[in-house]
């Protein structure tokens, strides 16, 4: 069984890992945007702006996600700690 110290310990480094994949993803987009979409364009046959739209929706539910699911909880956690 997984003691309260141990989850907030595996939710703390998975609100980490999750933040900075969050991070990287859109340093990613933002940066080689236009490599990106030339890519995705081929693949899915699909204009440019609705590929914008599919990586700012993307981004954003992953970051709801990772809020909810993850960073809410560990903070929680701490706060239940006191």
């Amino acid at each position: 069984m997984m003691t309260l110290a141990q989850l907030t310990e595996l939710l703390g480094w998975a609100s980490v890992l999750n933040i900075g994949f969050i991070l990287f993803a859109t340093v990613l987009v933002v940066s080689m945007k236009s490599m990106v979409i030339s890519i995705h364009r081929k693949i899915f046959d699909i204009s440019e702006y609705d590929i914008s739209l599919v990586y700012f929706r993307y981004l954003a539910n992953y970051k709801l996600l990772t809020l909810v699911f993850v960073v809410v909880p560990y903070l929680s956690l701490k706060i239940m700690e006191q």
